[in-house]
């Protein structure tokens, strides 16, 4: 069964990434200086993803739509960042939204919809 759904994402991986390509939404526009504060914010953001995944791919989505730039860190292909995933998020799920707060306490957050309704909350009202 495992290898069934690897030969299913490698032959629906190349379509995923090229209908991710075809369908960019515009992002907001925000003044420089708000652009700026946001891009701040987004530093102490990390989202845990694997490239062909179909909710990563709706995350990096609403990522583009409200102009984020979060720093994308592939738990498929790199032992490094699933280990870490596993080891200090609790589970090799994705897409973790790993979101460190200004005392520096780390939060996981899994799954799509729950890490999109956390980006609108977050950075929608600022646009």
């Amino acid at each position: 069964m495992k290898y069934f759904f690897k030969l299913v994402r490698l032959i629906l991986g190349p379509f995923l990434l090229l209908k991710e390509q075809m369908t960019k939404p515009k992002g907001l526009v925000r003044t420089a200086s708000d652009q700026t504060r946001v891009d701040a914010e987004c530093e102490q953001l990390a989202l845990y993803q694997f490239s062909t995944c179909p909710f990563c791919i709706k995350v990096r989505q609403e990522m583009r739509r409200l102009s984020l730039n979060i720093d994308k860190r592939d738990a498929q292909h790199s032992t490094e960042n699933r280990q870490a995933l596993l080891a200090q998020g609790g589970s090799s799920k994705v897409p973790c939204l790993k979101i460190t707060d200004e005392e520096n306490e780390v939060r996981w957050l899994y799954g799509s919809r729950e890490i999109i309704a956390y980006l609108q909350q977050r950075f929608a009202l600022t646009a």
